[in-house]
């Protein structure tokens, strides 16, 4: 694998962690790793740094066990399994991985967490989050209902609208917040955002922890 030029990679550092962009010391652990490959390709892809602290500092690995440790990660603990590439970057004579992972054309990516539990994580500002049940629904449905409503003309009956006049006033509400005022069930509630998203009507954002549901 050959060396890249240096000032590239501290390009990158200069940026710091932010939603496509991760800084790893070290590979120890490949499930853990996972979460990160996993969160990165349930957006819209990222890289990891390993070699480089949390502050930025070069620390340097050994890039063919790095690797190794990242590709039985996207491999045997993503579900279903990813696909990484990597560059090696010579940096004063410390090795810098970068492990780019693309986002997923299949969502939503699942990774186990420290109990063995699979779960479906997200990439936000600097963090893996789990992502919300509404977020997988929508993740794994966006391409069907896509096709689905692609072609047809878009009518909004009472329930969409109580929802769209929210959104205009308030700028955000949490599914729950969604059943509560239209009162309807959970399962119809994550229909319509699920179809309203479909449609790029709504969208998706975290803040605080909480998943909301705002106006595209």
């Amino acid at each position: 694998m050959r060396t890249k030029k240096s000032h590239y990679i501290q390009d990158l550092i200069q940026e710091g962690e932010h939603e496509h962009q991760d800084f790893k010391y070290q590979i120890t652990d490949a499930r853990k790793i996972a979460r990160s490959i996993a969160a990165f390709a349930n957006n819209s892809g990222g890289h990891l740094l390993i070699g480089v602290k949390d502050n930025g500092n070069i620390a340097g690995v050994r890039s063919d066990e790095e690797i190794y440790m990242i590709e039985t990660a996207a491999q045997m603990y993503c579900r279903p399994e990813q696909k990484v590439s990597f560059k090696v970057f010579n940096i004063n004579g410390k090795s810098v991985v970068k492990a780019d992972i693309p986002e997923a054309h299949e969502k939503p990516v699942e990774a186990p967490d420290d109990n063995g539990n699979w779960h479906v994580y997200y990439r936000v500002a600097d963090e893996n989050v789990l992502a919300s049940r509404l977020h997988e629904r929508i993740m794994s449905n966006e391409t069907e209902l896509a096709e689905e409503h692609s072609s047809e003309t878009i009518t909004f009956t009472e329930r969409e609208q109580v929802l769209l006049d929210y959104l205009r006033n308030h700028g955000g509400i949490t599914l729950e917040g969604y059943m509560k005022l239209a009162h309807i069930s959970e399962e119809t509630a994550m229909r319509i955002v699920v179809a309203l998203h479909s449609m790029g009507v709504v969208i998706l954002q975290y803040h605080d922890g909480r998943c909301l549901i705002v106006s595209q």
